[in-house]
């Protein structure tokens, strides 16, 4: 029988070939995608999440994980949707209008795809228009990053935007970013603050009820 144990493994270490070659085997061997990506993939990234947490892995380790992931995904992907496995959500993650950083975000997109979401990651320099079109799409998490606290503001832009146009009432807002608080969360209406990647993880799980 198919040995998920070790494909979370593969993942956990960062073993982006193992990875692919253990989907691809536990596929052969007749496992449900469905079980291969939770027993698996999400198992696998859920240990690098807590280990981020605990300061045990750093943001280099968690990357090589996520490539892993990503690897094992691109086997497995259309498995799923063969499958009709659905994601846990569609989350629309960038970072704000005026600001270039993306290496928080990405760990933020990678880590929720370790999860089992789906990600429409509209990249940097995002204009509230696009997050609110992500929303009429059927984004129904909504991640924002600022790096700067001169971008701060376009958060909530961003968040009026939503409310301007009257999505608001159907997306959960998530912010995030090294001089974003929950303080500025609470000020700007955003419905949740997370301070790294890991819990960003956990807060989307929370707001979307999961």
């Amino acid at each position: 029988m198919a040995d998920l144990e070790s494909l979370a493994q593969a993942i956990i270490n960062g073993k982006a070939p193992l990875a692919k070659e253990l989907t691809e085997k536990a596929l052969a061997e007749g496992v449900g995608p469905g079980e291969i990506l939770n027993s698996g993939l999400v198992a696998g990234m859920n240990v690098v999440g807590a280990k981020f947490k605990a300061n045990e892995f750093y943001v280099p380790e968690v990357l090589i994980a996520a490539r892993a992931m990503k690897s094992a995904m691109e086997i497995l992907r259309p498995q799923l949707a063969a499958g009709g496995v659905e994601p846990k959500g569609t989350v629309a993650i960038g970072t704000v209008r005026g600001d270039l950083h993306d290496i928080g975000k990405n760990l933020v997109s990678m880590m929720l795809e370790g999860a089992g979401f789906e990600i429409k990651d509209l990249g940097v320099d995002v204009k509230p228009e696009q997050f609110v079109e992500a929303v009429s799409n059927g984004a129904n998490a909504v991640c924002l990053s600022a790096l700067l606290t001169t971008t701060m503001p376009a958060m909530k832009e961003t968040i009026d935007a939503m409310s301007a146009s009257g999505v608001r009432g159907k997306v959960q807002v998530l912010i995030g970013g090294a001089p974003v608080t929950q303080n500025y969360c609470d000020e700007i209406g955003a419905d949740g603050y997370a301070p790294d990647a890991a819990s960003a993880v956990d807060k989307t799980k929370e707001l979307l009820h999961l």
